[in-house]
């Protein structure tokens, strides 16, 4: 292994620490709790080798955002491939996002809450992000309907299962009731 290599691999080990901690931080004090000094005193490195990977916290938090992106697609399709018939793959879509959201709140707050200086919906937007939509969109193209198109079905699917996930969060909606949500959201946005 060359100088050069090494060198590399240990600013990757270094980027992901950063983002790891972050992550950890946010998840256990919120996102205000996640300063550069408070990162740099964790990973125990000074405050400008972080910046020699982050500009500041708006990029760290993109950088989560796009780790749980890839994370959220992954669980995603193992979901979806796990159902046996449509109604099955989009009732485990659902209940594989909101559990994610439960699970990753600070990291669900970064994807879709927080700036952190991501495009969406754009034809730069990051690799992870179009993945995780993508995970999506494949699975539930074929409960759309006749003459809906896909990636619009697709677009209010994820708003309504983001304003359960939010709402729930938030206290505004019994966590009682949750299931009873998955399926009639299932029920009446899909045509089986």
């Amino acid at each position: 292994m060359s100088v050069q290599e090494r060198k590399e691999r240990e600013r990757a080990d270094r980027e992901r620490l950063i983002v790891a901690t972050a992550r950890e931080l946010a998840e256990q004090q919120g996102w205000d709790a996640v300063t550069t000094r408070r990162l740099a005193e964790r990973i125990e490195y000074s405050q400008p080798v972080l910046y020699s990977h982050f500009r500041g916290k708006r990029e760290i938090i993109g950088a989560v955002a796009l780790e749980g992106a890839a994370e959220m697609a992954g669980l995603l399709r193992g979901a979806a491939s796990a159902a046996d018939d449509p109604r099955g793959r989009v009732t485990s879509l659902a209940r594989a996002y909101l559990d994610f959201a439960d699970r990753n709140p600070a990291v669900y707050e970064a994807m879709f809450q927080l700036d952190g200086g991501l495009v969406f919906a754009k034809e730069d937007t990051p690799k992870h992000l179009k993945d995780a939509f993508a995970a999506l969109l494949d699975n539930l193209g074929e409960v759309a309907g006749d003459g809906v198109h896909p990636a619009l079905f697709t677009e209010l699917f994820w708003a309504a299962l983001h304003g359960l996930a939010t709402l729930t969060r938030a206290g505004r909606l019994p966590p009682e009731d949750a299931e009873r949500r998955t399926r009639l959201l299932v029920d009446r946005l899909s045509v089986f």
